[in-house]
């Protein structure tokens, strides 16, 4: 089995494949301050809990955009599962070229999800990651990274406007019944549901221009694609396992 580990600011993503199979993915807040014996027991319980014997792992990949984590969580994979972890970044050989002007400066989350995302729907794609950061990750026909561009996550954005402002509440992220907000909380949730949608579609479409393409496929991954992928005129594909499935594509087709 494969142990798939994929750390971001606010939350690590784990998953186990069986072959080609997800047996399971759990989410865990990223937290800076935990130790390798607090992780190690951690993932110990949750495989338990799915009745996996730590025995079964034969490897450990993982991608990370954090790295005051990285210490104690490889670490804890040394020590609980006896193998060393692979950890991908952008010196890891992919058989992609990373055709920006720093190739070190790319996540490894971005790259992982460049992989997956053309190895599963071809190119050229467009992948945006609704993570702590909205991500637009482009790739062209032949498989290589062109570029992209960052805008501030959907909670970020509501927790700057709730920390800027006197009266405005902190709210559920959901999409309202109307676009035009009957009170504060329906008109936050407007704001933010229904511009970021303008966003998304406005930026996919300017992209689109610049690539000149007419075949392009817009995959949507993160824990809110879901509700911004329902509005949205330009997302093609939704996969929320996207870097999950790109950190086992990378492991079996250049690391085994």
């Amino acid at each position: 089995m494969l142990f798939t580990i994929d750390v971001g600011n606010t939350n690590i993503v784990l998953g186990i494949y069986d072959k080609d199979e997800l047996k399971f993915s759990y989410r865990m807040a990223t937290d800076r301050t935990k130790s390798s014996d607090e992780i190690g027991f951690f993932f110990l319980q949750i495989l338990q809990n799915a009745g996996i014997n730590p025995s079964q792992i034969e490897d450990a990949v993982i991608s990370s955009v954090v790295p005051p984590v990285m210490h104690s969580l490889e670490n804890a994979v040394r020590k609980y599962f006896k193998k060393e972890p692979i950890v991908i970044s952008s010196s890891t050989p992919l058989g992609m070229e990373i055709l920006i002007d720093n190739p070190k400066e790319l996540g490894a989350d971005r790259i992982v999800n460049a992989i997956a995302a053309y190895e599963l729907y071809g190119g050229p794609a467009i992948v945006i990651d609704f993570g702590t950061a909205t991500t637009f990750c482009v790739i062209n026909e032949d498989g290589n990274y062109l570029g992209g561009a960052i805008y501030p996550g959907l909670k970020i954005s509501i927790d700057a406007l709730v920390e800027r402002t006197a009266k405005l509440p902190r709210i559920e992220i959901t999409k309202p019944e109307n676009v035009i907000g009957k009170n504060t909380v329906n008109s936050m949730q407007s704001g933010i549901v229904y511009g970021y949608v303008g966003m998304v579609d406005f930026i996919v479409k300017k992209m689109t221009k610049e690539l000149g393409a007419d075949d392009l496929k817009v995959i949507a991954t993160g824990g809110l694609s879901t509700l911004i992928s329902e509005e949205s005129e330009t997302i093609t594909h939704i996969d929320r396992d996207l870097t999950l499935k790109g950190l086992k594509i990378i492991y079996e087709k250049y690391l085994k």
